[in-house]
C-alpha cells in the first residue's frame, strides 16, 4: 500500500488546483473543476456507483454496504490549495529512511531545528516539495487517503462494511467549500473531513471565525497648507491597528487563544483599506471582539465627526463543538477507530476551520481526522507516508463490521 500511496499522491499533485477568492466565481478556478473531472475517473475506475461530478464541481461517490447494515458513513476532502503559496509546478521529494538530518532542497531547506516534529519520523518516508512551492498535502493528502481506503474495500469484498459515500469539494481555502454543497442529497447518518495533521490527530473544536473589512476615506491637500484640513486616510489606517491588543496576534497566541489578524493593508493619504480575520474558540470572546473592533472603528469616526472610515464585518463560520457535544458517538467511533490501528489519539482544537464545522451546522456532524501532514499554505509542507497508511487504516476501521 505504501507504494501506492506515494504514487498516487505524487500524481494528484501534479495538478494545480489553487483557490481565488478574489474570482468572483465558484469554484473559484476552472483548474478545480479540471482536476474533479480527473477524481470522477478514479472513483469509476475504482468501481464506485453514483459517481457524479455535480454542476458547483462537487465530486460525489458511493459504496454500497456489503452486510446489510444501512448505515451511512461520509468521508470528506478539498481538491483545492492554499493561494498564500503557489501551487503551479509542484516536484516532490521522496525521502526514504529519514534520518533526522536537514533536507537540503532547491530553496528553504528543512530542518528540525526550526521544525521538531521532523525528529518524529527518524527512519520513516517524508515526502515534501523542492522549496519553490507548497506541496499540496493539504488536503490531496487527503483526496489520496479516501481513495486507496475505498479502492481497497472494493479489492477485498470479504471486509464488512456499511454504506461509504465519498465527497471532494472545491474552495476550502477560502472558506467557500461547501457554500452549495447539498446535505440532503449526501444523505449520511454523519461524516469526517479527512484535512486534518499529524498522526493521530482527531479534532472536533474549531475557532468561531470573522472578517473585519475597514475602508478609510481621507481628504487629500497640499501639505504646506494643509493643518487642520488633511485627514490621511493611510495614517488612520495604522492607529486603528495600533489601537488592538498587541498581543493578540496569531504569532502570540497558541491553543484556545483567540485573536486578530490583519491580512491585507494598502492605502495613501485619499483612501486605505484594511482586512482582518476575528477568531475565538469561546463564543463570549468571539462577540467581545467583534464589538472591540467595531467600538474602535466608531471612536475615530466620532473624532472626526463624519464616518471617514466604514466597517464591513461578518460572521465565516462557527465552533462545530457546540454540535458535536450533541453527537459524542461520533467523535468515540473515530477514537476507538485510531486506537485500533494502534495509534494514540490526540484530541486538539483545530486553530482554523474546516468544511466539517460548517456541514456540522448544516446538519451533518463531522469531525476532522489527520491526514499526516505538517506546515500547511507554504514552502515547509511535509507528509509522511507511514502516517497516510495509518490514516487509510483509520477509514477502513471506522465502516468496518
Amino acid at each position: 500500500m505504501k507504494r501506492e500511496i506515494i504514487d498516487l499522491f505524487s500524481e494528484l499533485i501534479s495538478y494545480e488546483t489553487t483557490s481565488d477568492s478574489e474570482s468572483g466565481k465558484f469554484p473559484s478556478t476552472d483548474t478545480q473543476i479540471s482536476f474533479g473531472k480527473i477524481l470522477e475517473i478514479k472513483l469509476k475506475e475504482i468501481g464506485l456507483e453514483n459517481v457524479n461530478v455535480d454542476k458547483f464541481g462537487y465530486v460525489t461517490g458511493e459504496l454500497p454496504t456489503n452486510c446489510g447494515d444501512e448505515t451511512t458513513v461520509g468521508f470528506i476532502s478539498h481538491m483545492d490549495t492554499s493561494p498564500d503559496c503557489s501551487g503551479k509546478n509542484i516536484k516532490p521529494m521522496v525521502i526514504e529512511n529519514y534520518d533526522g538530518d536537514i533536507i537540503e532542497r532547491k530553496v528553504e531547506k528543512l530542518s528540525p531545528e526550526d521544525f521538531s516534529s521532523l525528529k518524529n519520523y527518524v527512519g520513516k518516508t517524508i515526502i515534501c516539495s523542492d522549496g519553490t512551492t507548497l506541496l499540496g498535502a493539504d488536503d490531496k493528502a487527503g483526496v489520496t487517503e479516501i481513495l486507496t481506503a475505498v479502492k481497497f474495500l472494493v479489492e477485498n469484498p470479504d471486509i464488512k462494511h456499511c454504506n461509504v459515500k465519498v465527497a471532494f469539494t472545491p474552495d476550502e481555502e477560502i472558506g467557500a467549500g461547501v457554500d452549495y454543497f447539498d446535505v440532503e442529497k449526501f444523505k449520511c447518518d454523519y461524516a469526517y473531513t479527512v484535512d486534518g495533521g499529524e498522526l493521530g490527530e482527531i479534532s472536533y473544536e474549531n475557532f468561531n471565525a470573522a472578517r473585519a473589512k475597514i475602508d478609510i476615506v481621507g481628504k487629500s491637500v497640499h501639505p504646506g497648507s494643509s493643518k487642520n484640513v488633511m485627514i490621511n486616510a493611510a495614517l488612520i489606517g495604522c492607529r486603528i491597528n495600533e489601537l488592538l491588543p498587541k498581543k493578540e496576534t496569531p504569532r502570540d497566541t497558541g491553543g484556545y487563544e483567540g485573536f486578530y489578524h490583519l491580512t491585507k493593508m494598502e492605502g495613501n493619504v485619499e483612501n486605505a483599506h484594511l482586512d482582518y480575520i476575528i477568531r475565538d474558540f469561546d463564543k463570549m470572546s468571539f462577540e467581545k471582539r467583534k464589538n472591540f473592533i467595531t467600538s474602535i472603528v466608531e471612536s475615530v469616526n466620532a473624532e472626526y465627526g463624519s464616518e471617514v472610515a466604514k466597517l464591513d464585518l461578518y460572521d465565516e463560520y462557527y465552533n462545530m463543538l457546540e454540535v458535536l457535544n450533541e453527537n459524542k458517538n461520533v467523535v468515540d467511533i473515530a477514537v476507538k477507530a485510531i486506537l485500533k490501528a494502534g495509534v494514540e489519539p490526540i484530541i486538539e482544537p483545530i486553530r482554523g476551520g474546516t468544511d466539517g464545522a460548517r456541514l456540522s451546522f448544516m446538519g451533518l456532524p463531522c469531525p476532522n481526522l489527520f491526514t499526516g501532514g505538517h506546515n500547511f499554505h507554504g514552502p515547509y509542507e511535509y507528509v509522511c507516508v507511514e502516517s497516510m497508511e495509518k490514516a487509510v487504516e483509520v477509514i477502513l476501521n471506522i465502516v468496518e463490521r
